[in-house]
């Protein structure tokens, strides 16, 4: 699937600057979605297996759950069928949501086909629970696959604060065609102060937003541009093209998911009304922020308020896309989705009808390290290698780790010690969000100066955009074992920008949380 002329394809993985072209789908006119066309719908909650044991050794509640990995349709077009693989068979998957402190045992169950339908490569998956700090064995590492008619019991502690995290597929070098085919989902995690502070029920609103191109026959098309990245033109929201979502004149908590495999957003009301910021991928920030715009990557997660309350019934509100540098732009994708406000009533004996919270986590404890409390400073570049199109962390790729044993790391910290990490994006022509797993980070600096407003909560990952230098801050723990860092644009992951660290341990010391041994999966009877 060609884009349509915007990048060359089977180009040596080109720059981007901003490019700007009609379409990149190859679908007739009258199958091509429109915006503001359907409503917005949320993907259901899983439901447990059945009622919640006892942990005997620290008394805890363990809740079951299962989800099953299989082929499925779904209905994004006006008149086509979508082929997808999805967890129960759906995109986006079904929603977690569970209260911190309730151990979580999810099955997931391998029955996709021994190979993907349309691109042929082995269905091998690893699902990572992406925000959780998991033990290596339960983190989803790359090469942890689970194959066609296996499944694996994946241990959650859900013991960190309130967040918005998801689940999605990691296996290796085919991490972008699994989640852009449909494996990903929210997973929600509760505590007393999140839900005191921040609408709940229908008022809390998940937004997963993704794009995609589209064959003639309705199928997905991929094209990304020889590994530089996919951008589509539809951007789907929980799975529907430019949705349209009915709202009372109330206060509304927005859960937005960047879910794109490449694609970046810069997200603005129509009205140019702020929004305001209460929580980022590491759950409530210290203290609310109001920004007019933000600049949003993949795997990005940032919960918002918005107030509906001043707007006249039936007046219909955008929220658009700004874009950034390095995207590809197509017709309607400056676009997201459309909110019609209607005169229904609510309770307004719930306080969070009216409320913007200006204080939420003043005591986070990621937010409140020091920089004077870090032991060490290390240094990462971001690069492509344009002589062999592959990308690379501290001129390091994941063949090397592969080769090294699986030993070489880009860093030996203590369980406990507290670092800054640089990451340098001087490779001219994209931008990268990377991802470090197990812990939440401070953003300390951008570019010297201080990160931008809607940065200052807890992260996982972190926005390097073209020509940028930024500093992170991180206490590790609370796991010892090795632990992955990535590019999330997924294509740069899968070829090859991937590295790992080691916390508490020493190269080949014996792990009895070693990440692709210690939990293996099972045969599916």
């Amino acid at each position: 699937m060609g884009a349509a002329g915007a990048v060359g394809a089977g180009a040596m993985a080109l720059p981007l600057k901003s490019v700007e072209a009609k379409s990149a789908s190859r679908l007739r006119d009258a199958d091509m979605p429109r915006p503001y066309r359907t409503s917005l719908v949320q993907a259901p909650v899983l439901q447990p297996d059945g009622e919640p044991t006892i942990d005997p050794e620290d008394g805890k509640p363990v809740q079951r759950y299962t989800v099953t990995q299989r082929v499925g349709t779904a209905n994004i077009l006006p008149r086509l069928a979508t082929p997808v693989l999805g967890y129960n068979g759906i995109f986006p998957g079904p929603t977690i949501s569970v209260d911190q402190g309730t151990k979580v045992v999810l099955r997931v169950r391998n029955q996709l086909p021994a190979a993907h339908p349309q691109y042929g490569h082995v269905l091998g998956t690893s699902t990572h629970l992406h925000g959780a700090a998991s033990l290596p064995q339960y983190d989803g590492y790359a090469n942890d696959v689970s194959n066609p008619g296996f499944y694996k019991d994946y241990h959650y502690e859900n013991s960190q604060n309130a967040r918005t995290i998801w689940y999605h597929d990691h296996a290796v070098h085919h991490t972008s065609l699994n989640a852009y085919s449909g494996l990903l989902a929210q997973y929600h995690l509760h505590d007393p102060l999140e839900r005191e502070l921040l609408p709940q029920g229908e008022f809390d609103v998940a937004l997963t937003v993704s794009d995609a191109m589209f064959a003639r026959d309705g199928s997905l098309g991929y094209d990304d541009n020889d590994h530089s990245g996919l951008w589509g033109d539809v951007i789907l929201v929980n799975g529907r093209p430019w949705p349209v979502m009915k709202v009372k004149k109330r206060i509304y908590r927005f859960r937005i998911l960047n879910a794109c495999i490449s694609r970046s957003f810069r997200p603005r009301l129509s009205t140019g009304d702020p929004v305001t910021v209460v929580a980022t991928d590491g759950g409530l920030m210290p203290k609310a922020q109001q920004v007019a715009s933000w600049r949003h990557a993949g795997a990005e997660r940032y919960e918002i308020l918005i107030d509906f309350r001043k707007y006249r019934t039936g007046q219909r509100i955008e929220l658009r896309n700004l874009s950034n540098r390095n995207n590809v732009d197509y017709d309607y994708t400056n676009r997201i989705m459309a909110f019609d406000v209607v005169d229904d009533g609510f309770d307004k004996t719930d306080p969070t009808w009216n409320t913007l919270p200006t204080v939420l986590d003043p005591e986070n404890e990621v937010m409140a390290l020091k920089r004077s409390q870090s032991t060490r400073k290390r240094r990462m570049r971001l690069k492509h290698d344009d002589v062999t199109n592959i990308w690379t962390l501290d001129e390091s790729t994941w063949a090397d780790i592969i080769a090294s044993g699986f030993q070489q790391v880009f860093a030996d910290v203590d369980l406990g010690a507290v670092e800054i990490w640089e990451f340098e994006n001087k490779s001219g022509g994209w931008f990268h969000p990377l991802h470090i797993h197990l812990v939440d980070f401070q953003i300390l600096s951008r570019n010297g100066r201080a990160p931008f407003a809607y940065e200052l909560g807890p992260k996982d990952v972190v926005y390097v955009g073209e020509g940028e230098k930024v500093e992170v801050l991180m206490r590790f723990g609370p796991h010892r074992g090795r632990y992955m860092i990535h590019c999330h644009n997924l294509p740069h992951e899968d070829h090859d920008m991937m590295t790992q660290f080691r916390v508490g341990k020493k190269a080949f010391e014996p792990d009895e949380n070693d990440p692709i041994e210690a939990a293996r999966p099972v045969w599916d009877e």
